[in-house]
């Protein structure tokens, strides 16, 4: 039994059971690439490049990301090349070298190690060009009122722009296209030249300039009046002569040499020597009485037309002369005088319709005579004005004048002058425009 017992060493290994095998490892997952990037747009471009920017693909997977493939290709073909010899990184690029003009089609492709995932491309092609940058007119602050220059004056206005690319400018007077043989202009990428050699009256209107990039234009209109000497007063007559006195009256001149009339020259000569002299300059009204005449002379009388420009090169002569009697045949100074006296206020300058800019003050002017002295009350849209100290009131020998300081976008309407003594009352009106700086 013993022998039974005790088995052989050889026995004994075989009956001991097997050892365990190290488990087997798993196979490793197959290589595959990433799903395709994401939100691929144009970030910027200019003449040459484009500047591209887009995220990272939603799947990545085992095999991680490696990098970005960016291929473009001109439109119409599919002939698609790589602009990065090596993997980009990041998630924007900028492809440089390109031929302005030129319409490319864009892709970006995610790569690792399961190769290149599926192309983000961009839904159109894109046009190799110049980003636009709005136009704007920069118009001059002197040229935002209205310009004024003499007959023969040479013209020379720079209106700056700004704009991406170079605007396309254009001109209109009126409304219509410019007369290039009266007009010249001159266009660089920055402003525009408006160039007239010798300006004449019918150079007058308004101007308006128009830059253009793309779908975008801007515009900006300058008024231009050429102005020359007045003529001379359509009339001139000698309406009364008493004592030393003789009174005149005249018409305002036909031709105002294209601005407003500002005043009268009146000159009376002496038949005798015909020699002329002033006796008035830069007068308001149409009608004056000249004194101090000399008992026993035979007088002419002619007046002068003023304006900004200066006095008009001609007068007009009243066809009736006027003798001053010797004293006591037939001389009833009180006759006369009574005719001097008890007039009811009468305008001879009325109000004109005016327009102004916020900010800039106007005055309103207009003369009025009468017998006793008028009382003047300036009134707007029909209220009393009163003693705003927005407005400047003066009447000084007949002339009245209201300033409006500053005025802004409500001081425009109906302006009235009324004028009352105790024979009547007269009232003159105008409309007054304020208009918004551009």
């Amino acid at each position: 039994n013993n022998a039974n017992a005790y088995l052989t060493s050889a026995e004994a290994a075989e009956a001991a059971p097997e050892e365990p095998k190290p488990p087997t490892p798993p196979p490793p997952p197959p290589k595959e690439p990433t799903s395709a990037p994401l939100d691929l747009f144009v970030e910027d471009k200019n003449d040459t490049s484009v500047s591209i920017i887009w995220s990272q693909p939603e799947i990545v997977g085992h095999s991680g990301l490696d990098g970005y493939t960016i291929e473009v290709c001109k439109d119409g073909t599919e002939d698609w090349k790589a602009v990065n010899e090596e993997l980009q990184k990041s998630c924007r690029y900028v492809i440089k070298n390109q031929t302005t003009g030129d319409r490319l089609k864009i892709r970006v492709v995610a790569v690792n190690a399961g190769g290149r995932s599926p192309p983000v491309a961009l839904p159109e092609a894109v046009l190799v060009k110049e980003v636009a940058d709005r136009p704007k007119v920069r118009l001059p602050r002197f040229l935002r009122q209205r310009y004024v220059a003499n007959v023969g004056a040479k013209i020379n206005l720079t209106i700056p722009f700004t704009g991406k690319p170079k605007p396309v400018v254009t001109w209109t007077k009126n409304g219509q296209p410019l007369d290039t043989k009266r007009v010249n202009i001159r266009s660089s990428d920055r402003d525009s030249i408006l160039f007239i050699r010798t300006a004449e009256r019918e150079d007058s209107g308004v101007y308006e300039m128009c830059v253009k990039v793309e779908d975008f234009d801007d515009k900006a209109s300058l008024i231009l009046q050429i102005v020359e000497l007045p003529g001379p007063p359509a009339s001139v007559k000698i309406v009364d002569t008493w004592g030393f006195n003789v009174a005149l009256e005249w018409t305002p001149p036909t031709d105002n040499g294209n601005t407003e009339i500002t005043g009268y020259t009146i000159q009376k000569a002496d038949k005798k020597t015909g020699d002329w002299f002033t006796v008035l300059e830069h007068y308001h009204r149409l009608n004056a009485t000249i004194s101090d005449l000399i008992m026993g002379n035979t007088y002419k009388f002619k007046v002068f037309s003023e304006n900004k420009c200066g006095i008009s090169e001609d007068a007009t002569i009243a066809k009736e002369e006027a003798k001053i009697l010797k004293t006591g045949i037939e001389y009833k100074p009180p006759e006369y005088k009574e005719h001097d006296f008890s007039e009811p206020p009468k305008f001879t300058t009325n109000l004109t319709d005016r327009a102004t800019t916020v900010g800039y003050s106007t005055k309103l002017l207009c003369s009025v005579r009468g017998s006793p002295k008028p009382k003047v009350q300036w009134m707007k849209n029909q209220m009393i004005i009163g003693d705003d100290p927005k407005y400047r009131q003066i009447c000084v020998q007949g002339i009245c004048s209201l300033e409006i300081r500053r005025p802004g976008n409500f001081d425009g309407g109906v302006y009235s002058c009324k004028a009352k003594n105790d024979h009547g009352e007269a009232t003159v009106s105008c409309k007054l425009e304020v208009k918004l700086p551009r």
